[in-house]
């Protein structure tokens, strides 16, 4: 597979636990379809919940050409904006596949960990009720979904008692 930035053949390599391509020369990564969502599984277990899904609010995203090629069927990719975040993508509407280059990953993660403090922090009821409905009829497995459930609660636990000490303590002493 060519790099789409037009350098060099496509090495694989494993990150964060998931097999991707790689430019050696430019260092983008190829993501085949959902492998993207894995590697920011992998790298942050507290982000699970939040759904990697670059058209979740269609009325947001935009769209642009790319002069960039896909590695895999040689189909010409598209940007897209990811979210609200300063990141945009090259994605491949034939095989669902995702070019980063160098550092997005990173700024990817960064964005999403503010998102999600933000969003459990002031939209925690919303989010989990989502998420609970997720669990019955989401897009991934009864358990992934269970997990990511449970992973928002444990998260505003650790949040409410972060920012509410005195609080915190005095539900606990009430419990026992």
């Amino acid at each position: 597979m060519e790099c789409p930035n037009k350098h060099s053949k496509l090495e694989k390599a494993l990150f964060h636990d998931v097999e991707v391509d790689y430019c050696p020369e430019c260092l983008g990564i190829w993501f085949d379809q959902d492998e993207l969502a894995y590697a920011k599984d992998d790298k942050d277990q507290q982000l699970n919940w939040l759904d990697f899904d670059i058209w979740r609010d269609k009325g947001k995203f935009k769209l642009s050409k790319s002069d960039r090629h896909c590695p895999v069927d040689r189909a010409g990719l598209v940007q897209v904006a990811y979210d609200e975040s300063n990141v945009k993508v090259d994605f491949c509407k034939m095989c669902q596949g995702i070019w980063l280059d160098r550092g997005e990953f990173k700024q990817i993660i960064v964005y999403l960990k503010k998102k999600a403090d933000y969003e459990i922090l002031h939209r925690y009821a919303k989010n989990l009720a989502l998420e609970l409905w997720e669990v019955f009829a989401g897009p991934q497995k009864f358990r992934e979904e269970l997990e990511d459930f449970l992973m928002l609660l444990k998260l505003f636990n650790y949040k409410f008692a972060a920012q509410h000490p005195l609080m915190h303590s005095m539900i606990e002493n009430a419990q026992k």
